[in-house]
């Protein structure tokens, strides 16, 4: 049975903590839903009703669009190894570039990547917990580096092309904002 609370608890800041993998969704008003596997070291619970995550620089950046239309986001953990449980945070949630202010001081809560391409800095307004008994056992055999590798060797030059030429628009052609000067 699922049960809402109004923040995060200690038992599931834990729980967010002990998962390796999430997924974090979004939407414009029309066009496709985004529904994006997450991982690496790019979580932190920061308080009882806010999370960041950093987004690293990837194939696609529907995320930065769709806020920028809707703040609302979902994100959701499945326990595959041990713990039968999935939570959802369900809130609102900001867009910072690295030309924003307040990029650097949330940056600073990972490790240093020059592939960091936002922050998503969430109110989480509702979490809500249910079973997850019909969620398989995975055992977690660790990171892939791929993309670390990938970005180091792209170097700095190589991802500010990689944004101009890759992530600019959405598959539904909205406008992410990856380049603009200032905020939109």
């Amino acid at each position: 049975m699922g049960q809402q609370y109004d923040h995060i608890s200690d038992d599931h800041r834990a729980f967010i903590e002990a998962q390796h993998l999430f997924f974090c969704g979004t939407a414009a008003d029309e066009g496709r839903v985004n529904i994006s596997p997450k991982g690496m070291d790019s979580l932190r619970v920061i308080g009882p009703n806010r999370i960041v995550w950093r987004n690293w620089t990837g194939s696609g950046n529907e995320t930065a669009a769709h806020l920028a239309l809707h703040n609302r986001m979902t994100l959701m953990w499945c326990g595959f190894e041990k713990r039968p449980m999935i939570m959802r945070a369900y809130g609102t949630a900001r867009t910072l570039h690295p030309r924003d202010a307040d990029f650097a001081d949330l940056n600073a809560l990972f490790p240093e990547s020059i592939g960091a391409r936002q922050i998503y800095d969430m109110t989480v307004e509702m979490l809500q917990t249910s079973c997850g008994y019909a969620v398989p056992y995975f055992e977690h055999k660790g990171p892939r580096n791929t993309l670390e590798h990938w970005t180091e060797d792209k170097g700095p030059e190589g991802i500010a092309a990689y944004w101009k030429d890759r992530n600019q628009h959405t598959i539904d052609g909205l406008p992410t904002h990856i380049l603009d000067q200032t905020d939109a």
